[in-house]
């Protein structure tokens, strides 16, 4: 079904055991159930504890969201629209919800996600470019913020072949045009943007280019917008504004500053920005592009435009753009499960605190419908850490490496031959060799996913049910064939607990489950254990 029919046509079916409602629906929750999903952002919270809330209408956390919970008792609950949930002295309390409440009896967790990934976003045979899980990917963010420019982002490309490490894809990041909603590379930073691309074609890259769906106001670009009625209206505190009639442009606050939104449920405004975008490959080469904002909470309630949708629905707009692009980058996402749509995770920043949240934030990424997920920038990617010369971590960065070494896609952006010593950035080195041994079944579990929806990286519960793992947050399965253990503390231990079975380490050693180890992991080294039974 296209997306524009599933635009027209709403089905409102209600299976035995579900509920569809409006008001308050109250779940008891089972002894010894738990239960994952809404936001991404919130994936170091889950499974859910009392005192838990979430509301779900124009916010997403800043990240991937989706109407969906699941628990480790194979329930599922799933909503047409986005709604409120909370968790209070052991029942699941939902509220304005709009079409299914499903209790279904998927057995476990791993059942709960197949049946509501086959009923409610199935896969859709379909990849993003295998470039991005086959190689590293590199980002001029963090080393060149808002100073896009020529020279360096030349001189950031040669030095990654320089150190030894792979070309893959690199993104050219915010502020290369004069202003938003201007398609063209400003000249006082580039003086020939399309020769550049080319010499990073040579260098064996392809480009990715930074966009979103804001024009700066009192710009060329804006008036013709405005002129055609491309934009998002305000109603200014008036429910009764129509379309036809709106006349004042929305302007909202974002990260830099005040920008008015393109009205994407108006297919004139898509096709306007999709001209812009086959207009930047052909110009000037540009391979695909990172999908930045879009996020429900820049798209107020009020907010009129040429077909009525909710903040959420306005957000998912934004992402079926990418699916033009096989080259592509989200970082906030409503309803797309099954696309295929790469999802990197919310900025996190340069602390041991977040590189803690990559792995149930990832894991839950994969249980809401999006395998194709990327872990935020090797280091921290949340500018602010690197501010002003910030003390670096070089043990920190390291670490990260190591936990995005096995992930379905790892990330640069701070240059590790900048900011490491010579033997920490030897280690880098060795780590990004070392994922080129797995690539081959990191692909090979992409593919799977384009077709069955698995996620690539799961839980422990996902894959042994029921066997205490519900909660484990510093450990995750890649497949069902490796379980990866990366340190994430400083001081360099490791607690790794084995599900039942034989397990051979990273070093060779066979060790009988189900067990706990406590390690202490030299730097450099990933603690991977292949199930062997």
């Amino acid at each position: 079904m296209t997306f524009l029919i599933k635009r027209l046509l709403v089905v409102v079916v209600c299976w035995i055991g579900a509920v569809c409602v409006r008001a308050q629906t109250t779940i008891v929750v089972r002894e010894g159930e738990q239960w994952y999903g809404g936001a991404v952002n919130d994936g170091q919270l889950e499974p859910f504890s009392d005192g838990y809330a979430l509301d779900m209408h124009g916010n997403t956390r800043g990240n991937q969201a989706a109407p969906l919970l699941l628990s480790t008792k194979g329930r599922i609950i799933w909503s047409e629209a986005p709604f409120a949930f909370r968790f209070e002295r052991g029942r699941l309390l939902v509220s304005a919800a709009s079409g299914l409440v499903i209790d279904s009896s998927g057995g476990n967790l791993r059942g709960a996600y197949l049946a509501a990934s086959k009923r409610f976003f199935p896969a859709s045979g379909k990849l993003p470019d295998t470039l991005l899980f086959g190689r590293p990917q590199y980002n001029t963010w963090i080393e060149l913020v808002y100073n896009q420019n020529e020279r360096d982002i030349l001189r950031y490309a040669r030095a990654i072949v320089a150190n030894g490490f792979p070309t893959g894809v690199l993104m050219i990041d915010d502020n290369w045009a004069d202003y938003y909603g201007r398609f063209d590379f400003r000249r006082d930073r580039f003086s020939d943007a399309a020769a550049m691309i080319d010499t990073l074609h040579r260098l064996g890259f392809k480009v990715m280019l930074w966009i979103s769906p804001f024009v700066s106001p009192d710009t060329e670009v804006f008036r013709e917008l405005l002129g055609k009625r491309l934009l998002l209206f305000s109603a200014g505190g008036d429910s009764t504004v129509v379309w036809a009639k709106a006349s004042t442009p929305l302007i909202v606050p974002w990260w830099n500053g005040y920008s008015a939104v393109l009205d994407f449920t108006n297919p004139a405004a898509g096709a306007w920005f999709a001209g812009r975008l086959a207009y930047m490959q052909e110009r000037y080469h540009v391979d695909g592009f990172k999908f930045d904002a879009g996020d429900a909470d820049f798209y107020p309630a009020d907010a009129v435009s040429f077909s009525p949708a909710s903040p959420n629905e306005q957000s998912r707009f934004w992402g079926e753009i990418g699916l033009s692009f096989p080259l592509n980058e989200y970082r906030a996402m409503w309803k797309m499960g099954g696309e295929p749509l790469v999802e990197r995770l919310r900025d996190k920043q340069h602390s041991w605190a977040d590189l803690q949240k990559l792995i149930p934030d990832i894991t839950v990424a994969g249980l809401l419908g999006y395998p194709f997920a990327c872990p935020d920038m090797i280091g921290g990617g949340e500018w602010g850490s690197f501010r002003d010369g910030g003390q670096l971590d070089e043990e920190l960065i390291v670490r990260s490496a190591e936990c995005s070494a096995l992930m379905p896609m790892m990330q640069f952006s701070v240059a590790p031959w900048r900011v490491l010593s010579d033997s920490n950035l030897r280690i880098v080195q060795r780590v990004v060799a070392m994922r080129a041994a797995y690539t081959p079944y990191i692909l090979a579990l992409a593919r799977a996913a384009a077709v069955t929806g698995e996620p690539i990286v799961r839980t422990l519960e996902y894959t042994f049910p029921n066997q205490g793992f519900a909660g484990e947050k510093g450990e995750f399965m890649l497949g069902d064939r490796y379980l990866v253990a990366p340190v994430l503390t400083k001081d360099g231990s490791k607690t790794v607990m084995l599900p039942r079975g034989r397990w051979r380490d990273d070093e060779g050693r066979v060790v009988k489950g189900p067990c706990k180890i406590v390690v202490r992991v030299a730097l450099g080294r990933l603690p991977v254990y292949e199930r062997m039974d």
